[in-house]
């Protein structure tokens, strides 16, 4: 069974729903999911912009009226 952890991020403004979204995502293990939930309309730019840079995954974004809610995967770091 995955582990998911929510995180409320409800009433929060830009910069602050990735910035604590990447802050949650380091507690995490590898296969472990963040479910993350926003009101700010920039979070739909910033999270997905912040998964690229990271590399974890975003695996599902849904609305309920003004709340987004992003399922994010964190995945293995890969060393070179």
């Amino acid at each position: 069974m995955v582990s998911t952890t929510k995180l409320d991020l409800t009433g929060l403004k830009c910069p602050l729903p990735a910035l604590k979204t990447r802050k949650a995502l380091k507690t995490l293990k590898p296969g472990e999911r963040l479910e993350v939930h926003c009101t700010d309309p920039m979070a739909v730019i910033d999270i997905p912009n912040l998964l690229n840079e990271i590399g974890d995954s975003l695996e599902a974004t849904k609305r309920d009226g003004d709340c987004i809610v992003f399922v994010i995967e964190k995945m293995q770091i890969v060393r070179a």
